[in-house]
């Protein structure tokens, strides 16, 4: 799954979203991208500013790649339970969005 590309009609970005923005609050940061689906959200960046930065491509690609792999309500299911066992850094999609920012 890292490693491998996105074509841009694979994914869309949606900047100032209201989504992001909670995420963002959570978080307690202030630029955040998150993914839903294949909806990339921002909140507090530019789409322009974001595609410059290309391990935050690849974190959220791998995000979009994994609710390919287990569809949306099972990633989203999956992924709240592995943030609430093991804490949001942890949390293996996490991990794995994080070593595909190597790739």
């Amino acid at each position: 799954m890292p490693g491998s590309k996105l074509k841009n009609e694979e994914f869309f970005i949606k900047e100032n979203s209201w989504l992001a923005k909670i995420a963002a609050f959570k978080l307690k940061t202030n630029a955040v991208a998150m993914v839903l689906g294949k909806t990339i959200h921002l909140h507090k960046t530019t789409k322009a500013d974001f595609l410059k930065d290309e391990r935050w491509v690849k974190h959220e690609l791998c995000h979009i790649k994994q609710f390919r792999q287990y569809g949306y309500v099972c990633f989203v299911a999956k992924y709240l339970w592995e943030s609430l066992r093991k804490g949001y850094y942890k949390n293996h999609f996490e991990v794995e969005a994080r070593k595909a920012e190597e790739l």
